[in-house]
């Protein structure tokens, strides 16, 4: 199974519901197993400069893989990425 995390902040702060509403286009994508899109609670005392996290699971590469190319994920692009200051991403493989 492939994990994949990925952590966005706004440029501005009454973008993040924009960004948030943007996000959760994707969980239309079958291709995940799970996909979670979820305000950041800004709780830790170190840092909280994400505002949105999407959190997915997938059965392997290949599953991933179908997930960015179907046309949802590229929709969702389209509204977030002019308004996100950052985005980091993670994949990892669990076995």
């Amino acid at each position: 199974m492939i994990r994949h995390i990925v952590m966005f902040s706004a440029k501005r702060p009454e973008d993040v519901e924009t960004i948030h509403q943007g996000l959760k286009l994707l969980q239309g994508i079958p291709a995940a197993q799970r996909l979670e899109v979820s305000h950041n609670q800004k709780t830790d005392q170190l840092g909280n400069e994400i505002d949105v996290v999407v959190y997915g699971e997938f059965a392997d590469d290949k599953a991933l893989a179908d997930f960015k190319a179907h046309d949802l994920y590229q929709q969702s692009i389209g509204i977030v990425r002019p308004l996100r200051e950052l985005r980091v991403a993670a994949d990892y493989e669990v076995p």
